[in-house]
């Protein structure tokens, strides 16, 4: 038999037109679907998932893996996979390990990923190991009659095998290695150093970034920008401090450009280094702005903006391949959470438990290995957490609220929906406070724009 007996007998007994395309034996419907040399952006598969209100096959392309986040919020429901065993007693006519997607031949209710039904054709299991279907549009539409459509996987090929996925215990293990973290930059470790004695002066942090050049240029570029309209000559740095910028907010755009050197990413990309300094500015001047309003300090609510995602470049540095990967899922899934697809790239595959990493997490803790100041530490740790209370949560909520407004000009790596009135009521804030900073953020976004260009080049 070619098909699965009960697959076979539902479409016969539909009316649904397909074409059976046999196949020598394989050891695995990928090896299966390696057979027919055609493209796998047009095969379809199965994920079943359970909870204690029952069982659920979600229907994706076979290069994409499911967006948790997103399944829960169309279900309401924390669905969890079913195992081998659970798989086999349900799918008894079939050979294991080919699943076929059609959830009614089986009495199934079905989720299908959006754009599926729009395909003009498309290649799924038989439920034999010597077989595929393939199907039209409209044969498609009827075998799946009754499901629910909605936006449920993250386009990629993610983990599929061909790497090894990487858990949560062996980056914790390369994190412990501290040989392979990058050390603060020496330049960075004194800047640093210099801003932790109340008594240094401006001639002192003066002179010590211009021990190094290419620093000089950035923050005098920083000062002479239309951001302060300083109306005289801006001829040296100790200038640079005292007349326009101040020791706290030229120390820590030091400190963020010397720090930034300990890392090896690539600039392209939405999340490469242009990208990164271009939210990172924006981000910065809107916490310092929100920080009067919020009973923080100015200088530390710049930095906790300036560096909150450090950890991205920790991920490009560490891990190029996988940054690689998280950078071409992010652009090919505009939509879906950062957390979704670090979950997908740094996470196991197989039947175990996706395990988060979270590119926030571990920049807290290099900032932490580089004793950075504690608002900092936990502004970057928890900045992915929506509704987080505790320790510093002040901070954590203005980089959060700043986020989410960049957000609607595109800027982040987050494009998913926040809660502002959440965040404003958290930080005390009025309504009207949103119009006003967006209102100062367009009034000055050219100067970062060009300030952010001018930090990768």
């Amino acid at each position: 038999m070619a098909l699965a007996a009960r697959l076979e007998r539902f479409l016969n007994q539909q009316g649904i037109a397909y074409k059976e395309l046999p196949i020598h034996r394989a050891s695995s419907l990928d090896a299966a679907i390696s057979q027919l040399g055609q493209s796998r952006q047009d095969v379809i598969r199965a994920t079943l998932l359970i909870d204690i209100s029952g069982i659920v096959m979600v229907v994706h392309r076979y290069d994409s893996t499911l967006d948790a986040e997103a399944l829960r919020q169309l279900t309401g429901r924390h669905l969890q996979p079913l195992t081998a065993g659970q798989t086999m007693r349900l799918f008894s006519d079939c050979d294991p390990g080919f699943t076929p997607p059609i959830g009614n031949a089986y009495e199934l209710p079905v989720l299908l990923d959006e754009g599926i039904a729009q395909a003009e054709q498309v290649v799924f299991s038989s439920g034999t190991d010597h077989s595929l279907v393939e199907m039209d549009a409209r044969s498609l539409r009827l075998a799946m009659a009754g499901s629910r459509e909605g936006k449920l996987a993250i386009r990629g090929p993610g983990n599929d095998g061909t790497r090894e996925a990487l858990t949560l215990a062996e980056v914790a293990n390369k994190l412990k290695k501290l040989y392979r973290l990058p050390p603060m930059p020496a330049l960075a470790l004194r800047i640093l150093r210099l801003t932790s004695n109340t008594e240094a002066t401006a001639r002192e942090l003066a002179e010590l970034i211009e021990f190094d050049p290419s620093l000089t240029a950035q923050v005098m570029r920083y000062a002479r920008s239309a951001l302060f309209n300083y109306p005289g000559q801006i001829n040296s740095v100790q200038e640079a401090v005292t007349r326009v910028l101040g020791f706290d907010r030229v120390a820590h755009i030091a400190l963020g450009i010397a720090s930034v050197r300990a890392f090896d990413v690539p600039r392209a990309g939405m999340l490469g280094m242009d990208n990164f300094w271009r939210h990172s500015l924006y981000c910065a001047f809107l916490c310092q702005r929100l920080a009067p309003y919020c009973g923080a300090d100015k200088g530390l609510a710049y930095l906790c903006g300036l560096l909150h995602n450090f950890g991205l470049l920790l991920v490009g540095h560490l891990f190029p391949a996988e940054f690689k990967e998280l950078n071409r899922l992010r652009e090919a899934n505009p939509e879906t959470s950062m957390q979704a697809l670090e979950q997908q790239v740094f996470g196991q595959g197989n039947e175990q438990e996706i395990i988060a990493v979270g590119h926030g997490a571990i920049g807290g803790i290099l900032h932490r290995l580089w004793e950075l100041p504690d608002p900092v530490v936990k502004a970057a740790g928890v900045h992915q957490q929506p509704g987080y209370h505790g320790e510093h949560e002040n901070y954590v909520m203005m980089v959060q609220l700043a986020n989410a407004l960049l957000k609607q000009k595109n800027i982040g790596d987050e494009f998913n929906p926040d809660d502002i009135p959440g965040l404003l009521h958290g930080l005390n804030l009025e309504s009207a406070m949103i119009d006003e900073l967006i209102s100062e953020t367009e009034q000055v976004a050219p100067e970062l724009d060009a300030l952010a260009l001018s930090l990768t080049t």
